[in-house]
């Protein structure tokens, strides 16, 4: 058993952040309407711009990815116009659920839990009525299945006036994403994924045509109002207070992400992913995700088949130093996901693996 000062996480969210990032937080407090803050809401924005390959403004406050949910609907759906959401689990169910909650006429396409949104889906929606915006989740976190982002895309920017808003919480410094090319118009995400940065700041890049859409929405809140966001980021500033020591752990992994470089974070998750199905498959574990659809960032195991007992597994695992997974919503216990996304090391998801094979081999 290795030595441990902390249960290290292997969830699907939080995740484990490196003792490097945790310090960067411990910088001496800024006035966050002086220069200081202007400088480092700047050196944010560069490095964003480059993850998410884009070079539209990317807000970054004091929210989680929910914040942002609400942002994007009150923002870009007009009162008298439709939302279409496709939903596939827990989180994109979550989003619509949100757009009704702000009085949005919405319709919803579902695809079963564990199976992708396709293309040929989005076109037969959209065949069928026009809508100001389309609502995806990139990565659904709940069934650990990452829906083809680019192929839809294709689709929805047939449609002129349909905005293309995209959830890449547990997706993006993960997985492949162009949020220009793929004419993404908002693409939101969060810190606690697979940025392994602490909870509690979210980044939210947004196209002008999303803002000439919220020029003409009356009534977009307050908080998450883009065309205050924005006017605030061209001060390199926020509206708001911002949290300055998350700011300061950003600045610090963004720049170690860019140093391990992009395309090469985005290999060491598929490296991860397929030691996590070769351990699945190795131990009689199915994969609950579609296949062809299957996370870099996480898996779902399906469990039914084995029928191991999840909440003596996390307790067998948290003995060992790691904090487990048991599955999410409905497929809780049926599933448990395995987080390996941010900075997770091939060697530290093989001591996990390992510490499962002993617990699976221990109960056979």
């Amino acid at each position: 058993m290795s030595n441990f000062d902390h249960q290290r996480l292997v969830l699907a969210g939080p995740i484990e952040v490196r003792k490097e990032i945790l310090e960067a937080q411990n910088q001496w407090m800024i006035g966050h309407r002086g220069k200081a803050f202007e400088v480092l809401y700047a050196s944010l924005q560069a490095k964003l711009k480059q993850i998410f390959f884009t070079e539209n403004s990317i807000y970054a406050i004091a929210t989680s990815g929910t914040g942002f949910w609400e942002a994007a609907v009150r923002n870009c759906v007009r009162d008298d116009k439709k939302v279409l959401h496709f939903t596939s689990g827990a989180f994109s169910e979550r989003w619509a659920v949100i757009s009704k909650a702000n009085g949005k006429q919405v319709d919803i396409v579902t695809a079963e839990w564990g199976q992708a949104i396709t293309p040929e889906m989005v076109a037969d929606a959209l065949s069928k009525d026009t809508y100001d915006a389309v609502c995806i989740v990139h990565n659904e976190t709940s069934t650990t299945v990452t829906n083809p982002i680019k192929d839809i895309s294709d689709i929805v920017r047939q449609c002129d006036d349909t905005l293309f808003m995209v959830d890449t919480v547990s997706g993006l410094a993960g997985i492949e994403f162009y949020t220009d090319d793929w004419g993404v118009d908002v693409a939101l995400t969060s810190s606690q994924k697979a940025f392994a940065l602490p909870p509690g700041i979210a980044f939210c890049a947004v196209s002008e045509r999303a803002r000439q859409r919220a020029d003409a929405v009356p009534y977009r809140g307050y908080y998450f109002d883009f065309l205050s966001l924005e006017k605030s980021h061209q001060k390199n500033s926020t509206p708001s207070t911002p949290p300055v020591s998350l700011m300061y752990a950003a600045d610090k992994q963004l720049t170690d992400i860019l140093d391990e470089g992009i395309e090469n974070r985005w290999a060491r998750h598929i490296k991860l992913r397929d030691m996590t199905h070769e351990w699945a498959a190795n131990n009689g574990f199915g994969l609950f995700a579609a296949d062809g659809y299957n996370s870099p960032t996480i898996t779902a195991i399906d469990n039914r088949e084995v029928g191991i007992d999840v909440n003596a597994m996390a307790a067998f695992m948290a003995d060992r130093g790691f904090s487990m997974d048991k599955g999410y919503g409905k497929i809780k216990g049926d599933t448990f996901r395995i987080g390996h996304m941010g900075d997770m090391s091939l060697d530290f998801l093989q001591e996990v693996l390992d510490g499962l094979s002993e617990f699976v081999t221990v109960k056979a």
